[in-house]
């Protein structure tokens, strides 16, 4: 009687400390899970916002460096005027025969396309 009330014990034992065992493996960290799902958020995040704005400002900065006198711009303000004097961070625009207003360089929006080069 004592054998079999033993062997119950151990069997019971045996099976308990088992089972706790795939329990606590897992129940691993709960970032690792998530972390896939992190990256791609951020991926996504990089090619529909990042890189787009990196991209225009690029844009931005090669139209800024090319205007050259003689070019018809808009300026952020909405004022047009036909270039007339340029320095490193200005520029002189006639906006009438004889009106001339200095504006920083970012201040221009657009280069307006010159009449042969359409």
């Amino acid at each position: 009687m004592w054998r079999l009330l033993f062997a119950q014990t151990e069997v019971t034992q045996a099976t308990g400390s088992a089972a706790e065992q795939p329990a606590a493996s897992s129940q691993a960290n709960p970032l690792t899970g998530m972390l896939p799902m992190i990256v791609i958020f951020f991926a996504i995040m990089y090619f529909l916002m990042i890189r787009p704005q990196q991209k225009r400002e690029k844009e931005r900065r090669a139209m800024l460096a090319a205007v050259a006198k003689g070019d018809a711009v808009i300026t952020t303000g909405g004022i047009c005027g036909t270039v007339v004097g340029l320095t490193e961070d200005r520029v002189v625009l006639r906006v009438d025969e004889k009106v001339t207003m200095e504006f920083v360089r970012g201040a221009i929006a657009q280069v307006m396309p010159r009449d042969g080069a359409k």
